[in-house]
This record gives C-alpha cells, sequence and structure tokens, in this order.
C-alpha cells in the first residue's frame, strides 16, 4: 500500500517545466512497473491455492486481481498522459520550426506524433481488457469516447505527413476523416453530459482542419498552375508523341530520357481497299450448243474466194 500511496502523490504533483514533469512521469512508472511485479508475485501463489477449491469460485475476481487492475490502469493512464504532454510540446515545436532549424536542431515532423497517438490508442486498449473493468459500462464508454479523440489527431498529423509530400488528394480525404470522428466525439459528449478536461479541445481541432482545408486547396490549385507553365497541355492530358506536336514547343523533360515517346508505336491499323477476285464456278456445269455447221461453212466460202482471186473473178 505505501507503493499505491506513492504513485497516487506522483499523478497529484505538477512539474514546472517539461523535463521535469518527464522525470516525473518516469518515476510514477518506474513505481507502478515495481508494484505490479510484486502483485503479479502474489498472484502467482494465490493462483496455486485457488486451484483446489470448488469450480464455483474460480470465476470469481479477488481483491488481488483488483489491485493488479488498479496498478495497472494507474500505470497506463500515467503512460497517456506522458505521451499528451510530449504530443503538446511536439505541437508547440511544430510552430518554432524555424527556430529550432537555426539552432541545428532537430525539427520534429508529423511522423513523430503520429507515433506518440499509436502509442496512446494502444493504451486506451489495453484499458478495456483488464480484470474486473468489462462489464463496467460508464468506464467503457468513456474510454470509447478517448478513443475517438485521440482517433482524430492522429488522423490530422497523418493528413499533415501527406501534405508535405503534396499529395493533396489524401490529405483531403483524412481532414474529412478527422470531422467525421470529432463530429463523433460531440455526438456522444452531448448525450453523456460529461466534460473530459484532460483531453484535448475537440473544438479547435475542427477549426484548424477546416482552416488547413482552405490552404491546402489554394496549395493544391498554385501547384497545379506551376506545372501546367512547364508542360503544355497536350503532354500532360493527351499525352500526344513528339511527331504530331512539332508545331507546339513545350518543356518535356521525358525527351532527354530513355523512354521519350517520339513517335505513336505500336502505329494504328488503317484501312486500304482489297483487291477483288473472281471465281466463274458456273462455267463447269453450262451445256454449249454444236458449233460443228458453222465451221464447215466458213471453211468453203474462205476456199471459193480464195480460188477466185488467183483467177481474178470477182462476183
Amino acid at each position: 500500500m505505501t507503493v499505491v500511496r506513492i504513485v497516487k502523490f506522483g499523478l497529484v504533483m505538477k512539474a514546472e517545466d517539461e523535463e521535469a514533469k518527464e522525470r516525473l512521469f518516469e518515476s510514477v512508472l518506474s513505481e507502478c512497473r515495481d508494484a505490479i511485479q510484486s502483485v503479479r508475485e502474489e498472484l502467482k501463489t494465490e493462483q496455486r491455492q485457488r486451484d483446489v477449491v470448488m469450480d464455483g469460485e474460480m470465476g470469481k475476481v479477488s481483491n488481488l486481481q483488483y489491485l493488479h487492475s488498479y496498478l495497472s490502469y494507474i500505470k497506463l493512464s500515467t503512460a497517456i498522459q506522458r505521451n499528451e504532454s510530449m504530443a503538446s510540446a511536439l505541437q508547440k515545436a511544430l510552430l518554432c520550426q524555424p527556430q529550432a532549424e537555426e539552432d541545428g536542431k532537430r525539427t520534429p515532423r508529423p511522423q513523430d506524433l503520429i507515433r506518440l497517438y499509436d502509442i496512446i490508442l494502444q493504451n486506451l486498449a489495453e484499458l478495456t481488457q483488464l480484470p474486473g473493468l468489462e462489464e463496467d459500462q460508464s468506464f467503457q464508454k468513456e474510454i470509447v469516447l478517448k478513443t475517438l479523440v485521440y482517433k482524430a489527431y492522429r488522423c490530422f498529423f497523418i493528413a499533415q505527413s501527406y501534405v508535405l509530400v503534396k499529395k493533396w488528394s489524401e490529405a483531403l480525404v483524412l481532414y474529412d476523416r478527422v470531422l467525421k470522428y470529432a463530429k463523433e466525439v460531440k455526438a456522444q459528449a452531448a448525450t453523456k453530459k460529461s466534460n473530459f478536461k484532460e483531453l484535448p479541445d475537440v473544438q479547435e481541432l475542427i477549426k484548424q482542419v477546416n482552416a488547413e482545408k482552405y490552404s491546402l486547396q489554394a496549395a493544391a490549385i498554385l501547384d497545379t498552375t506551376n506545372i501546367t507553365e512547364e508542360v503544355s497541355p497536350s503532354q500532360t492530358k493527351e499525352n500526344k508523341p513528339l511527331l504530331e506536336r512539332l508545331d507546339n514547343f513545350c518543356l518535356d523533360p521525358s525527351l532527354v530520357t530513355k523512354h521519350a515517346r517520339l513517335v505513336p508505336f505500336p502505329p494504328d491499323f488503317h484501312p486500304i481497299p482489297c483487291k477483288p477476285l473472281f471465281f466463274d464456278l458456273a462455267l463447269n456445269h453450262v451445256a454449249l450448243p454444236s458449233l460443228e455447221d458453222k465451221l464447215e461453212q466458213k471453211a468453203k466460202s474462205g476456199l471459193t474466194g480464195y480460188i477466185k482471186g488467183i483467177f481474178g473473178f470477182r462476183s
């Protein structure tokens, strides 16, 4: 119980600066780990004693298990507060990023905040699995609400990381997801009629997301304008080869690469006239008339005319 009092005393203390606060958190977490280890050893002894009792008492949660859950709750809650404090410090550092670059320090990135919120969400998931708290509906709803809040902030900084690499569409979709989470938080908080002062301000996040969306849309338009100044619309939209746009000048960096598109390949098909072919298939089945009589008359008339021509007779 002495350790529990030390832990509770450490939770209510307030540090003057970030370094002192971090040392305080580490001290509290260390005390929690030692206390949890001691309780676990006691639980092993209790478990061996309970193996010989009746089966009807096996499903009950003992006082030591409640104590273990209580200490685990303090440890996880303290870890969440520490990570939230570190996240707030990083957010302030992001606003003062030019000054950090001048001092030669490592500049914070949105990815650092994403990692912190991932750890917070993992700690919240562990809180819901503590023995003895599964049927506490009020506690479970409170954890669900906190999970939505930290999911909204995590999604916001993922969108910020996409903005840095100029992925405008992905960032815009994530900003809409942040607003969805924030609206769910406001709806659930209104139904519960509770005020969680230790949570980040969701209303302030909504204002920041709306401002970032307008800024993102302006940056996307400017980025598109810069691209169209350097590359012609025929290249970006129609993707015509060089042979078809010789009369239009444009700065095409792909022409000096190994994959320059100079001519359309493979070439397109063109219609050509086909050569007609005729086959007289009916001639083999036609019965032709006999011409023998006409051939004899032609031979006689030819011989008589020849003789008359020799002797000079004229008709």
